[in-house]
């Protein structure tokens, strides 16, 4: 018997194989089973170690303040869920029988845990607090469990309300904690933690990274676009804009399935695109090689083959045994975006942009290793640069900011006087950068993710020459410290 809870999806794709020991892939028609249990496509399942399925669990994920959330929240929060669970199995009890000393342990070790390799800090702590808080108060009002192990005390706001929040809130998670990289401070960690050179640009005759064109295409449409890791990160070529026509920008869709909130454009830049046309015709195309040749693709179990992409986004695919489906390219998640292939002169070739090394695609999650291992390079040389992805989409969110109110500034010939007067109509800046961003609304982007420039008064920043956008960045990074920089003399 596993000694450890497992997690399946709803769908296509997510099917258990026979060798998961439960014995479901045997089952012919489980699709058809799913739907006349009234489960949706992508509801999570939680099997115990010993292989059941709790009723209770399946009618939280299925109809519940859970079900409302967007995908990439529930699948943060149900693997938080089976990470707890198996927590709990192992003392020796059941999630329903969970008690306060148990989330007590669970807190120590997540934070603090000696021999524990992969410690969390206080802002992933909170949001797994909350998921929990939200499972729990959700099976104690249905007498589910006879106490939730979310204990609350009541606080006092500073206006003067009064409201419960969990004991175990951390102290040291701030209500904006992101980080900025400047233009130079990016090229420096992508050149140096992705590609492999020296401070000084040479060429590092000793790196072995094989992946740099692919790692360094992707950092580039993340900062140039501000999309987020799950987004850029399921991109198929079929949604890559036609360089062909010349431009400075090209716009593109972020598909709904894969958004946190809705479908909306984002932007990408030329250079970004050229980096990612660059790495499909070497790297790339490499991979895809060795894995028509070794057979891979056609080992695939849920295989589809588009036959057609419409230029509204339709798309029709054929699946092995001859069943046929169509959908829009919005309207398809992430796991079948890895299963849609093209058959051509030379075989099946990956609708997904980002492949392996042998040829297959890349889950969005394997980024952060990725950029780990650039993080360190870095740190090793003893330089003071460091990225994730979202700091590089938020990078994106300053530098468009501080991009259009000089634009404005310049088209309008505002004195800093009458800049001041305009404060309404700039409110349009920030409406743009939060549609880019995909945020819900205009203050989660003025309050929280653009913190530098709040509190600044804009017009210290003008002169009577406009300064390049760049040295603007520069000075907030002075002044502010949450700007990351490079002197000009270490990256020109």
């Amino acid at each position: 018997m596993l000694d450890e809870w497992r997690l399946f999806w709803v769908g296509r794709g997510g099917t258990p194989a026979p060798s998961d020991g439960f014995g479901l892939g045997a089952w012919t028609h489980l699709p058809e089973r799913e739907r006349e249990l009234g489960l949706r496509d992508r509801q999570p399942i939680l099997v115990d170690p010993c292989g059941r399925v709790d009723p209770r669990l399946v009618g939280f994920f299925r109809r519940s303040w859970f079900s409302t959330r967007s995908f990439g929240t529930q699948d943060a929060y149900v693997r938080d869920y089976r990470l707890f669970f198996t927590f709990l199995w192992r003392a020796g009890c059941h999630w329903d029988q969970a008690r306060a000393e148990h989330l007590d342990n669970w807190e120590h070790w997540r934070l603090r845990g000696e021999g524990n390799p992969a410690r969390i800090g206080g802002a992933k702590w909170q949001r797994e607090l909350a998921a929990l808080r939200g499972l729990y108060d959700w099976a104690l009002a249905r007498g589910f469990v006879k106490a939730s192990p979310v204990v609350l005390r009541s606080v006092r706001t500073r206006d003067g309300a009064v409201v419960e929040v969990p004991e175990l809130a951390p102290a040291d998670v701030r209500s904006s904690n992101v980080k900025w990289l400047t233009p130079r401070a990016y090229r420096l960690w992508r050149e140096v933690g992705l590609r492999g050179r020296w401070p000084d640009g040479r060429v590092d005759a000793g790196w072995r990274g094989r992946n740099e064109g692919r790692d360094a295409a992707f950092a580039d449409i993340v900062f140039s676009s501000g999309v987020r890791r799950r987004e850029a990160g399921s991109l198929l070529t079929v949604e890559l804009p036609d360089l062909e026509v010349g431009r400075r920008y090209y716009p593109g869709r972020v598909a709904r399935a894969v958004a946190k909130r809705a479908e909306r454009y984002s932007y990408v830049s030329h250079g970004a695109l050229k980096a990612v046309e660059s790495y499909r015709l070497t790297a790339r195309a490499a991979a895809v090689a060795r894995a028509q040749e070794q057979g891979w693709y056609e080992r695939i179990v849920d295989l589809r083959v588009v036959e057609h992409v419409g230029r509204r986004g339709d798309i029709v695919w054929t699946e092995r045994g001859g069943g046929r489906g169509r959908a829009r390219l919005g309207d398809l998640d992430r796991r079948v975006r890895r299963t849609l292939f093209r058959r051509g002169p030379e075989g099946l070739e990956p609708l997904a942009v980002w492949l392996t090394e042998t040829g297959m695609p890349l889950q969005h999650t394997s980024w952060n290793a990725v950029f780990d291992r650039a993080n360190a390079r870095c740190e090793a040389l003893e330089l003071r640069v460091f990225a994730t992805p979202h700091m590089l989409r938020h990078s994106m969110a300053l530098r468009v900011l501080v991009s259009l109110h000089f634009a404005l500034d310049r088209r309008l010939g505002l004195s800093p006087v009458q800049r001041r007067d305009y404060e309404e109509l700039y409110g349009n800046v920030w409406a743009i950068v939060k549609d880019l961003l995909g945020h819900r609304s205009e203050e989660t982007t003025r309050e929280i993710y653009l913190e530098p420039l709040r509190g600044l008064q804009l017009e210290t920043l003008l002169r009577d020459e406009t300064p390049e956008n760049n040295e603007v960045l520069a000075r907030l990074a002075q002044r502010t410290g949450l700007v990351l920089d490079v002197p000009t003399l270490e990256w020109a």
